[in-house]
């Protein structure tokens, strides 16, 4: 019996001839406009801290039956009458589950420990309690600066090995969008108020590799390229470049992208906003290395570059194809 021949899988067409280049003059000032919006909003609003940057006491809580759920008006006034500060209640998921976040109180964790004692003996006949954490305010300095540390040493790595790893006009392109893709990260952050933890700096982390990755991969095939179309125009260069990575990259985006949305579906309430945040950041990444930094190699004069170091000696040209 004769099998059938089995063809690799396509999301792109492998003689596609798409003018990226031509969106540059929208996506170029979109992403500008953006980035100073969210740059804006940043400096305006802040982020929304968690427990593990502020300190305090959150607890989350799910109503043990519809008949049992009280108005999140309700909740609130009852905790703000317990006299430990302006507490933020907010209402989460679909079954009526409410997180309470209580400020810091003086007198160390007893003083915490107390905190949840009063809300257990106010809410706990009608709820059941998910998630208590407690953070003290000297450890969570302590993961502010480890935090911002970690984060800063990881962008400055990540910048230095693609100044190293590519041509400098390519590096400068590659930089580019990998800050820009930070930026876009943290806009997420700030405009749809998602809590702002440790678990989104490890998202921020993976966001940066991600990014990184995809970059690499258009950009091995740029400088590929450059070598060997001698006399191409730039703009038909970087069309070609992204046209033959597309598949790879469609590939890559859309296996990652569905196995975010089952963690958002099913993974929980204790990993939901890390996913979702992975999610936006694949977006931002896959556009970032098509519309951001590609087309700001025109800008920068790669093929002049290259020019330059052929004439100086530094490159040997090939014949044209």
């Amino acid at each position: 019996m004769r099998l059938p021949r089995l063809y690799p899988l396509r999301l792109w067409p492998d003689e596609s001839h798409f003018d990226f280049m031509r969106l540059r003059h929208i996506s170029l000032p979109f992403s500008a406009a953006i980035s100073v919006a969210v740059i804006a909003i940043f400096l305006i609003f802040g982020l929304n801290y968690g427990v593990d940057f502020k300190g305090g006491t959150l607890i989350e809580m799910q109503p043990q039956s519809a008949e049992q759920r009280v108005p999140v008006a309700t909740v609130r006034d009852k905790a703000n009458s317990f006299g430990y500060g302006e507490v933020e209640v907010q209402e989460f998921g679909n079954d009526g589950g409410v997180s309470l976040r209580f400020p810091i109180q003086p007198g160390g964790e007893a003083a915490q420990g107390v905190v949840v004692e009063k809300a257990r003996a106010e809410f706990g006949a009608g709820y059941s309690f998910e998630r208590v954490e407690t953070v003290g305010p000297r450890v969570s300095g302590e993961l502010v600066q480890s935090g911002t540390i970690g984060v800063i040493l990881a962008v400055l790595a990540v910048l230095v090995y693609l100044w190293f790893r590519f041509e400098r006009e390519l590096a400068i392109a590659a930089i580019i969008g990998t800050l820009h893709d930070i930026v876009l990260t943290i806009g997420f952050f700030v405009i749809t108020r998602h809590e702002f933890n440790m678990t989104s700096i490890a998202a921020i982390l993976t966001i940066v590799g991600y990014s990184l990755n995809e970059t690499v991969v258009v950009f091995d095939r740029t400088r590929e390229l450059l070598r060997r179309y001698k006399t191409m125009p730039t703009i038909e260069l970087l069309n070609l470049s992204i046209n033959t990575t597309m598949s790879r990259t469609a590939i890559t985006s859309m296996t990652t992208i569905l196995s975010l949305v089952a963690l958002v579906w099913f993974g929980g309430r204790a990993i939901e906003g890390f996913a979702q945040v992975m999610l936006a950041g694949v977006f931002i990444c896959t556009y970032s290395a098509i519309f951001i930094s590609t087309p700001t190699l025109i800008y920068i004069g790669v093929r002049v570059a290259q020019r330059r170091q052929a004439q100086e000696g530094r490159g040997v040209p090939q014949p044209a194809e």
